[in-house]
């Protein structure tokens, strides 16, 4: 993968924002697109990535990311993240990828197989995901968990989802234009433009 400067000084800025459960990282990269759709005077895409479930304490998080959003925005569901990018034509946010590669995961029934039965294409998806960020060309905001400041879980499922977390993290944190955590509500810059 290309570092994220050699691409050009003409490529919008592609930011990834970390951090863990209800540290702000959500409210930072909404800002973060805001700015970038008011510089260009474009409509932002927000894409949600997490499956539809029946559950309330779920929908009671999905409704107050709704609230806190401009209705301006335009809202695209969808877990084939690639596709959703090249679909888009201006500033967007996806939130998040934690959810994004749990669908992945999810479909490949990969919390029960074999690892050799499932790795080869969760790299493959990742991969994917990460050439169609780096070749993105409208400002992107992309959402994740910070997956390396816990403990390494005592069971097969947590461990499968902070591994890939991790490498998809570091994947999309490559070919992005900076990488931000956020910690408390506070920023935290880990790369820069």
């Amino acid at each position: 993968m290309k570092p994220a400067a050699a691409l050009g000084p003409h490529r919008p800025p592609t930011s990834l924002v970390l951090g863990g459960i209800r540290s702000g990282k959500s409210a930072v990269a909404e800002g973060l697109v805001e700015q970038s759709a008011a510089l260009t005077g474009s409509t932002v895409t927000y894409v949600a990535t997490g499956p539809l479930r029946d559950d309330a304490d779920w929908a009671q998080r999905v409704a107050a990311h709704q609230r806190r959003r401009p209705s301006t925005w335009r809202t695209v569901e969808s877990t084939d993240l690639p596709s959703a990018l090249a679909d888009l034509g201006g500033p967007a946010i996806v939130d998040g990828l934690g959810t994004w590669l749990t669908a992945q995961l999810n479909e490949m029934h990969a919390w029960d197989a074999p690892r050799a039965e499932w790795e080869p294409a969760i790299e493959d998806r990742v991969a994917a995901l990460a050439r169609s960020v780096e070749h993105h060309r409208h400002p992107l905001v992309l959402v994740s968990d910070e997956a390396g400041l816990t403990l390494v879980p005592d069971n097969r499922a947590g461990r499968i989802f902070l591994d890939w977390l991790g490498l998809t993290n570091q994947r999309v944190a490559a070919v992005s234009d900076a990488v931000l955590l956020v910690v408390a509500g506070q920023v935290v810059p880990v790369k820069h433009p």
